[in-house]
């Protein structure tokens, strides 16, 4: 596609929208916004605009269809797939001025947010009034809800609760020709024509920009405990994984950390709540919650009794909130350490949690044919297993060409083979879209570029993502 560029005469036009004091143009502000945290990717725009309204928003896409000028809409800028990168320069659409939590209906356990709301912030405030927003993705401290429903992202919570298009009921969506709607009801119910609302979620900003976000809420949980095991063995650790829940258990958070991943992460963080025997190869971090503590503390004993039968060490019981709370941070860090330890590239590759086994010998192979180190930790409950490759001593031509994307295209197959997919919560965005033939006949992936084509036909919203 060509896109327009962004004239002195637009740029006036722009600023009459929002007014000139949420206009940015300046090299070092245009940098700051043309990269997210997918490796070293860096794409400028021509202009950021912060728009406050949803009238801001549609009278700018009217502008924008108009005059074939290249939107990009983006949230906090912690995506891990390129959705948020302006690769053909035009609008970046900064969102972080929709920052309100504008109702929480403790009757019908709902509430209405702007896209801009931290995710943690927006789960703080409900759990004042004892309700519950359980998607968590790791970046839950800083990730924007709105770019949580483009990604339909997760986090530890998933494997119980559900990602977050469980929790959407409605969204108030400007579409890329400026018009106005919403997707849905507030109603827990709704059989009422095609389910947009669902369509728009991981929809990665493709089909339209989120203006407000209608959510279901649950009673906030009394409890929770949490367990470390270690395991001798990184096979034997994913193999557990099944076992719980074919025991009967529902864990409200299974995360498997391997060696690497908690040894670079407890340095990062210059934590020692966890002593790592030298035999040791991962942990599953494990917890249950609910209302009734008496329950939970049986439950958590059976779990950790079931993991006896694996070549474990000791099973480390977290005694209090304080160190409860470093387990997670441990784990919510690991991302972050591994990019400071090494140059790497980040899959979020999902199957069926029974094949995680395969998975991971099959991705250990992989590597050691390509010569190169991986480190996997993740999501072990629902089969979300992020898979950290390791440049090491690869060449930059490997690294940045062929050779690297033949050995991706072979995990990605892995996962296809095993009944997986190519994403859990990270999407497609820029770097994945490549290998969307792997997963999708010819036909699936036109009826989906068809779609795209309804909501956007100049193709101006968030352009050259998910689809080439």
């Amino acid at each position: 596609m060509i896109y327009n560029k962004v004239t002195p005469l637009l740029l006036n036009k722009l600023q009459q929208i929002v007014g000139e004091s949420f206009i940015l143009t300046d090299n070092e502000n245009l940098a700051n916004y043309g990269h997210d945290e997918t490796e070293k990717l860096l794409y400028l725009p021509e202009v950021v605009v912060k728009p406050r309204t949803t009238k801001e928003v549609s009278e700018i896409m009217l502008l924008a269809n108009k005059e074939m000028i290249a939107v990009t809409p983006r949230g906090a800028g912690t995506g891990l797939s390129g959705g948020a990168l302006p690769i053909y320069g035009g609008i970046t659409l900064s969102m972080e001025r929709f920052n309100e939590i504008l109702d929480i209906d403790e009757r019908n356990l709902q509430a209405t947010v702007e896209p801009g709301v931290i995710n943690e912030v927006f789960q703080n405030a409900v759990k004042e009034v004892g309700l519950f927003y359980p998607p968590d993705p790791a970046s839950k401290g800083s990730c924007f809800l709105g770019g949580n429903v483009a990604e339909n992202s997760g986090g530890p919570k998933c494997v119980k609760y559900g990602t977050t298009k469980d929790y959407i009921l409605n969204l108030e969506v400007v579409l890329p020709t400026g018009e106005i709607i919403f997707t849905g009801a507030n109603t827990l119910k709704n059989s009422t024509g095609y389910n947009l609302t669902q369509l728009m979620v991981g929809s990665e900003g493709t089909l339209g920009i989120v203006t407000k976000i209608i959510v279901k809420l649950l009673p906030y949980p009394k409890h929770n405990l949490l367990i470390l095991v270690p395991f001798r063995s990184l096979d034997e650790a994913c193999s557990a994984v099944s076992e719980v829940f074919r025991a009967g258990f529902i864990p409200s958070a299974m995360e498997l950390m391997e060696r690497d991943a908690l040894d670079w992460v407890s340095c990062y963080v210059k934590s020692n709540v966890v002593k790592i025997e030298p035999d040791i190869q991962a942990h599953l971090l494990v917890e249950v919650d609910g209302n009734n503590m008496e329950v939970l503390v049986k439950e958590i004993e059976a779990i950790a009794e079931l993991m006896s039968k694996f070549d474990i060490a000791d099973v480390l019981f977290a005694e209090s909130a304080s160190q409860k709370e470093e387990l997670w941070k441990l784990r919510r860090k690991i991302n972050e350490a591994v990019m400071v330890n090494a140059v790497s590239k980040e899959q979020d590759t999902v199957v069926p949690r029974a094949e995680l086994p395969k998975l991971v010998k099959g991705i250990k192979q992989i590597g050691n044919n390509y010569k190169f180190k991986t480190v996997c930790y993740g999501h072990a409950g629902d089969g979300n297993l992020h898979v950290r490759i390791i440049k090491g001593d690869l060449t930059d031509e490997q690294w940045n060409g062929e050779y690297i994307k033949n050995a991706i295209a072979e995990i990605f197959i892995l996962c296809k083979e095993l009944n997986g997919t190519i994403s859990g919560e990270h999407g497609i965005g820029l770097i994945q879209q490549e290998y969307m033939g792997i997963v999708f006949s010819e036909k699936a992936l036109n009826i989906q570029k068809n779609i795209k084509q309804v909501f956007d036909p100049k193709k101006i919203l968030n352009p050259g993502k998910i689809f080439r």
